[in-house]
């Protein structure tokens, strides 16, 4: 019997990281449809999707890494953690910009969806209505994410259409990957979540106010500010579901 809870649960946890993994290839998917006219108003949109998938990203560290990682730890291991994600995202920042190789939303989506999947795998081995709210709300984060990365991406290489959504698609992998590792190795071991948790939002919010919110800024338009507000917003009620 408990075999085949075991079992259960992790076949659960396969599909509902790999769905929220999919939802990065969706995002890159959407990007690739042929430019919206007029001009303006494809700038626009293309703006205040890079603001909502940096509000996203920020209400992922504000409400998710911090609180969840911070709540195992005490002070000197919080600041080791947190301060080793943000210089470590700063060397790879410039090994990146070195080599002509602009990703910081590709690695900042990668940076939120691993351990954040690692998270899944640990809750559902507690709840496994938590883990599945969870696997939701990590979905409608990497849409967006997956679209900014993909305008990135083509913008700064030569990688055509099916390159890029493929190459999301089996980084989409990791989500799986993530999920058991959290399963089965760190359910038992808090603190580890914990470290991984604080380093992935001190690199996150390095790559925020680096890149990600420079990109998201246009004179005399508030359609990307909103757009922000918009992605924090999605943060913040799916913390309050879990909570609830």
């Amino acid at each position: 019997m408990l075999e085949s809870l075991q079992t259960n649960g992790l076949l659960q946890i396969l599909l509902l990281t790999l769905i929220a993994g999919l939802a990065m290839p969706l995002g890159a998917a959407l990007a690739s449809v042929e430019r919206i006219r007029p001009r303006w108003l494809e700038t626009e949109v293309r703006h205040s999707v890079i603001a909502f998938g940096g509000g996203a990203l920020l209400a992922a560290v504000a409400l998710v890494l911090v609180p969840e990682g911070s709540a195992g730890l005490s002070l000197v291991p919080i600041v080791v953690c947190f301060a080793a994600g943000g210089i470590a995202f700063m060397l790879l920042d410039r090994w990146l910009a070195a080599n002509g190789t602009p990703a910081s939303q590709l690695v900042a989506m990668l940076s939120d969806f691993v351990p954040e999947a690692m998270a899944l795998g640990a809750t559902f081995s507690v709840s496994s209505q938590g883990g599945m709210l969870l696997a939701g709300i990590i979905a409608l984060q990497n849409v967006p994410e997956g679209f900014n990365s993909y305008r990135e991406l083509a913008k700064a290489t030569h990688y055509r259409r099916r390159t890029i959504v493929g190459g999301l698609a089996l980084m989409a992998l990791l989500g799986p990957v993530a999920g058991v590792v959290g399963y089965f190795l760190l359910s038992d071991t808090p603190q580890v979540v914990s470290g991984i948790m604080l380093f992935a939002a001190g690199g996150i919010l390095y790559i925020i106010f680096q890149d990600i919110a420079p990109q998201a800024r246009l004179k005399k338009h508030w359609a990307p500010p909103l757009g922000a507000l918009a992605g924090f917003l999605l943060g913040l009620a799916g913390e309050v579901a879990l909570g609830s």
